[in-house]
């Protein structure tokens, strides 16, 4: 999955479940964006590359989501 899915995806929960969902493109360094949902954060490194798996899953982690939240 690449970082503009992964956002997506969570935006589109986001939408469902009632929370905000923000995308701040500015806030990082370089092509590193910050995903606010609710009042967890998450740091996304560049959107148009692939996540590793392990970084998908801690920021997962870091948002309170779950794979399955997301499908």
């Amino acid at each position: 999955m690449r970082g503009n899915e992964f956002i997506r995806k969570v935006q589109k929960y986001a939408k469902a479940a009632g929370l905000v969902c923000e995308w701040r493109a500015n806030r990082g360094k370089g092509s590193h964006g910050v995903l606010i949902l609710g009042d967890r954060r998450t740091v996304v490194r560049n959107p148009k590359d692939e996540l590793k798996t392990g970084t998908y899953y801690a920021m997962l982690k870091q948002i309170g989501l779950t794979e399955q939240d997301l499908r």
